[in-house]
Order: C-alpha cells, then sequence, then structure tokens
C-alpha cells in the first residue's frame, strides 16, 4: 500500500491529523486530502516534508 498518515507540526511536535492518505492535491493555500476510507480533509497551508519510506506527510499550517 502506498498511503501515508498527514501530520501538522506545530512547536516541534507532530499532531496526526488524517490517516491513511491516498490523496494529496495542493489547491494555492489549501491543501486537499483523501483517505482510502472517503474522509476528505481541507488543510489551510503547506506541505513540510513528505517521508514515502515513512508513509508521513508533514503540513504546516499558514502564518
Amino acid at each position: 500500500m502506498c498511503e501515508a498518515n498527514a501530520y501538522i507540526v506545530k512547536d516541534g511536535k507532530e499532531d496526526l491529523y488524517l490517516e491513511n492518505v491516498d490523496l494529496l492535491v495542493p489547491e494555492g493555500s489549501r491543501i486537499y486530502l483523501r483517505n482510502l476510507f472517503g474522509e476528505q480533509k481541507t488543510f489551510e497551508g503547506s506541505v513540510k516534508e513528505i517521508s514515502l519510506l515513512k508513509h508521513k506527510i508533514l503540513l504546516e499550517e499558514s502564518k
């Protein structure tokens, strides 16, 4: 499987935002995410890092 978990990075901590993400679409200053179960979220911010080996997406909120 190629899905990853998305986390929000804040004050050096990683807080889980959405599990099993299979689609990530940047839309200007927003990021649309959808997981394997059809759950959808829109995040206001940017992608800080994506690790394919660790199946991890790190997101940063807009300042």
